[in-house]
């Protein structure tokens, strides 16, 4: 297999590493960046756990070979909260409205709904539950997510 030389941003810091070309970008922010939080559960694109950002934008990190994001601003459940580790408003919306229970898939439904939010700043049910069906929860029925992303939406992201 061919090394490839990648270099990226990850939650604002720089990072590079010689790798598989065929390394996934959740592999990469797993085990060369050591960020834990991106979650890998199917690897087929489906259940949503290792969502990230990607310039911006939600992407399953599964599905992306690392170097595909080659100079790219990657942002991860890490990176979601303030410097100072006080929780954004879709992080406080989710343990306010109890949107999580085992917290499995917590990282990817929060990372899909701060992309979700920004681009729909007061979406209604059917819009949230569409923008939901990308991310799967085995544990809390749904109800408390929903609810959770009417908060955010409430509150709205500007301070994030």
């Amino acid at each position: 297999m061919r090394d490839a030389a990648v270099e990226l941003t990850v939650n604002g810091v720089v990072r590079k590493g010689t790798i598989e070309s065929r390394m996934t970008l959740a592999d990469f922010l797993r085990e060369v960046c050591r960020l834990t939080g991106t979650h890998l559960g199917c690897e087929h694109g489906v259940c949503g756990a290792c969502t990230v950002l990607v310039d911006g934008e939600a992407v399953r990190s599964c599905l992306v070979f690392a170097v595909q994001v080659e100079g790219a601003e990657v942002t991860t459940i890490e990176g979601i909260a303030s410097p100072d580790g006080s929780l954004s408003t879709v992080q406080e919306a989710f343990r306010d409205c109890h949107g999580l229970q085992c917290g499995f898939c917590t990282p990817g439904f929060i990372v899909s709904v701060t992309a979700f939010l920004r681009d729909h700043p007061d979406p209604t049910d059917v819009e949230i539950r569409e923008a939901l069906s990308g991310n799967l929860c085995r544990c809390t029925g749904y109800q408390g997510i929903v609810k959770a992303v009417r908060q955010a939406a409430a509150v709205g992201l500007a301070d994030d």
